[in-house]
């Protein structure tokens, strides 16, 4: 199940922390925590949702820097377009606040619902719409002040 379900995650890590390493970390912490429940998980109609809330709930968590994790993954996994193709916007997403940046990413990039990035969030759907439009005033400011310079 990990293997089929690990591209996906792993393009949606790469959205969230604009780095292939960091990804690839993220991915292996997911996957590390969600191993000891693995039968329980892979039973789900929907087990792809409840690793990527693994997976917000350990961006948004500070024990991701200090443990790092050690559950390889399996074989390269491909990455579509890497950050590093596009330096520009990987920061201007870096300098957003992580539940901002994850609200960009849930909206643009899965194209989730509010209601369905509130669940994945923890928080409500104004909240969402909130975060949301923060983010994209920051990148059009971001954007704008490019291309004044």
């Amino acid at each position: 199940m990990a293997a089929a379900l690990a591209p996906g995650l792993l393009r949606l890590a790469v959205m969230l922390t604009g780095s292939t390493p960091d990804a690839e970390d993220l991915l292996q912490t997911t996957f590390a925590r969600a191993h000891r429940h693995g039968p329980r998980i892979a039973a789900m109609d929907a087990p792809h949702a409840y690793l990527r809330r693994i997976m917000l709930n350990e961006l948004a968590s500070d024990r991701r820097r200090r443990r790092p994790a050690v559950v390889p993954l399996v074989g390269d996994v491909p990455i579509q377009e890497a950050p590093e193709s596009r330096p520009e916007v990987w920061a201007w997403m870096e300098s957003l606040p992580k539940q901002q940046r994850s609200a960009v990413v849930l909206r643009f990039y899965l194209d989730l619902s509010d209601s369905e990035i509130a669940d994945l969030l923890g928080c409500t759907a104004v909240t969402v719409r909130s975060h949301v439009s923060r983010g994209l005033a920051s990148l059009r400011a971001a954007l704008v002040a490019e291309e004044m310079s």
